[in-house]
């Protein structure tokens, strides 16, 4: 008679773990995430904000580090944006550049998503990129001035969770513009999923800033989320993957601004 195997013990962890994996692994250049990419990209939803989170984390030590070094905090903000953007070899950057050129030209529905898919930059696409970056480094500079670790760090992570939350929440509430494309081929976030996505920086908003100022910088950096939706569905019929790039980068923008005005 044969002996029966004992219980893989580490099976329920394996999918949540793979899930994380892949949300790492889709939004950084990190080489040694081991991830199985099996399952469509958005079953892995909810750990968006961990991602962001990890990617916050990562910067703002940076950052905080050069201030504690002697760098002037708009050195240490800059050196801080640009070590976010190695790490996720400027990911968001190339989709909020590519949406503003898409977007902006005017062109009809077909002719956008054309120029969406073009690796060239144009105006409106640098000016969009050269605007995110100040404005990070500027609300970044404000925050380190307050404190460096006390401050800066956890409204990094903060802001970088939340605009990676927004994500799946543009998918789920918005239709895909076309049929192929990253973004199509993610799959379509689950309710369940999205809001766990959401909850958890709204919590550690709640959790580790003084009430109600951060949570409520939090939820005033949705409304863009909102005009970028009204703006996509307008133009192109929904979203690509290029759009969602942009949506993440535009919540983190003004998560990361109106938490400096909170909290400096």
């Amino acid at each position: 008679m044969a002996l029966a195997e004992p219980p893989d013990r580490a099976a329920p962890l394996r999918r949540p773990l793979n899930e994380l994996a892949l949300a790492v692994a889709f939004l950084t250049r990190l080489p040694w995430i081991p991830a199985d990419w099996t399952p469509p990209l958005m079953s892995a939803a909810w750990a968006f904000p961990w991602a962001g989170a990890l990617l916050g984390l990562v910067c703002g030590v940076v950052a905080g580090g050069a201030a504690a070094l002697g760098a002037a905090p708009w050195l240490a903000a800059t050196l801080g944006v640009g070590a976010c953007m190695l790490v996720t070899g400027c990911l968001h950057e190339d989709g909020i550049g590519d949406t503003a050129d898409g977007i902006g030209s005017g062109r009809d529905r077909a002719r956008s998503l054309e120029i969406l898919r073009d690796s060239r930059i144009g105006t409106y696409g640098m000016v969009a990129v050269l605007f995110s970056v100040l404005i990070r480094v500027g609300a970044l500079a404000m925050l380190l001035e307050a404190g460096p670790w006390t401050v800066a760090l956890p409204a990094w992570v903060l802001a970088a969770a939340l605009g990676r939350a927004a994500g799946p929440l543009f998918m789920r509430v918005c239709p895909p513009a076309r049929a192929d494309g990253v973004g199509a081929g993610a799959g379509r976030p689950s309710v369940g999923g999205t809001a766990v996505a959401m909850v958890a920086p709204l919590l550690a908003g709640l959790a580790l800033t003084p009430w109600p100022g951060g949570v409520l910088a939090l939820l005033g950096s949705l409304p863009l989320l909102a005009w970028l939706g009204w703006l996509a569905r307008k133009r192109l019929g929904g979203y690509t993957g290029d759009v969602i790039g942009a949506a993440i980068l535009m919540v983190e923008c003004a998560a990361l601004v109106l938490l400096a005005l909170v909290w400096c």
